[in-house]
């Protein structure tokens, strides 16, 4: 979720989700403990739960980064062992540190060290077309013993040659029984199911298997930046009751946010990019994406342009109907 699951990405989605564990993009230890750390580790309070997910392969180095991100105020440091893209195989991470478990044990043992909150893995059930579960289950065997007890569990194979990102997203299958496997096989773990989840009543399915160990969680990746309110079905079924806000309430608490981002010097754009998906498929919505995401409104940077364009939409159904 590189430049997609950023501050303003996590604002709101907090107001989609008041219990659910949001995750930061992917952050390389480089553009912490040498660039400008507060652009990647800044972030509102009201994200908390909040984790930061790290890219990299040096344990003193990912130590390191670890220490600045719990400085900072987060709840979790999840270590990267799932993105194949070749920007990150180039750097040596990602989900080829699937092929050395014993250097991901290092560096999670580092970052234990480091830190006095959970760190956590997200992995790959394989690399390249190696279907055997021995291959993942050997892995988290060795980071198990190396201490770590959460493993956000992607559930395909990463394809390191030949694929891109986005193939690798589709085209290796899906095997969920696989991280109910390694629930099996480690059962006081946490086993965190991502991949393909698409829909809150498949996610909980796919999280309670009949005849088998309950999964610890699912992760939302993709489909809920594109639908977000997955997010709010996934809480209805998760913990009946919770309150939560209307999307008009969700369009004024971010119109508030905006005002307050724009007088420290952030484009309203940054802002704007994420909630394009709130509104879904119902009348107006077109009109809705087209009006945050044109070039020349967002120039003028001016918060009300977010409830303006909710004003258009509310309006929508009145001029059809007339």
């Amino acid at each position: 979720m590189i430049d997609w699951t950023d501050r303003h990405c996590r604002f709101f989605h907090r107001l989609m989700s008041p219990r659910a564990r949001l995750y930061t993009e992917m952050i390389a230890t480089g553009a912490i403990l040498y660039g400008d750390a507060a652009r990647h580790l800044d972030f509102d309070a009201a994200e908390h739960p909040v984790a930061l997910q790290l890219g990299g392969n040096e344990p003193l180095a990912l130590a390191q980064a670890a220490r600045v991100g719990r400085r900072w105020g987060y709840d979790e440091i999840n270590l990267n062992c799932g993105c194949p893209s070749d920007r990150v195989q180039r750097g040596a991470f990602g989900a080829c540190l699937m092929a050395d478990p014993a250097l991901v044990a290092d560096c999670v043992k580092a970052m234990q060290d480091a830190v006095d909150v959970p760190v956590t893995v997200k992995h790959r059930i394989g690399l390249d077309y190696e279907q055997s579960y021995d291959f993942v289950r050997d892995f988290v065997g060795t980071l198990y013993a190396a201490g770590c007890r959460t493993f956000i569990v992607h559930a395909r194979n990463a394809v390191l040659k030949g694929l891109s990102p986005k193939e690798n997203r589709e085209i290796p299958p899906l095997r969920y029984e696989v991280a109910g496997w390694l629930k099996r096989d480690f059962p006081d773990a946490a086993i965190v199911l991502n991949g393909g989840l698409a829909d809150a009543g498949q996610a909980l399915a796919a999280m309670r298997p009949a005849g088998g160990l309950a999964l610890d969680g699912v992760m939302i990746g993709r489909e809920a930046y594109h639908r977000p309110r997955i997010l709010s079905e996934l809480t209805a079924l998760l913990w009946p009751g919770t309150p939560m806000p209307s999307d008009d309430d969700v369009v004024q608490a971010m119109a508030a946010y905006a005002r307050r981002q724009v007088a420290a010097g952030v484009p309203l754009r940054a802002v704007a990019r994420h909630m394009l998906g709130l509104v879904g498929a119902r009348e107006g919505a077109r009109r809705w994406r087209r009006t945050l995401s044109d070039s020349r409104l967002l120039a003028g940077n001016d918060p009300a342009l977010i409830e303006r364009a909710w004003a258009e939409l509310q309006a929508a159904p009145q001029r059809r109907a007339a």
